[in-house]
């Protein structure tokens, strides 16, 4: 089976959201058919737990916290995968940012 396409799921500060959408583009992530710039995100809470000799974005070394997050979809060729990870890590403000990887199967483009 072939995998041209996998989802790219990205959990992220909604204040972020906009870099996240102009560096997505860059990437060519998001191109579906004659469309571009496709992703969709939903209100998630992220809970965590900054464990010694790490620098948190937010919350304190020790203490359990949670915070409203952006969980952001995106169709990405399977080809650019690696590029599109890379350039996400490059503006997302997490230490350890939470990025998945899912294969589709599609039969429309």
């Amino acid at each position: 089976m072939d995998f041209a396409y996998c989802k790219v799921e990205i959990f992220i500060p909604e204040t972020h959201l906009g870099v996240l959408q102009r560096t997505l583009q860059e990437a060519d992530a998001g191109h579906i058919g004659n469309y571009d710039c496709c992703l969709s995100y939903s209100p998630v809470t992220g809970c965590w737990r900054p464990l010694e000799g790490t620098t948190p974005y937010l919350g304190n070394i020790g203490e359990i916290s949670s915070e409203p997050e952006l969980k952001v979809e995106v169709t990405c060729r399977t080809g650019q995968v690696d590029k599109t990870i890379e350039a996400i890590k490059k503006i997302h403000p997490y230490e350890e940012p939470v990025i998945n990887v899912i294969p589709l199967y599609r039969t429309s483009f």
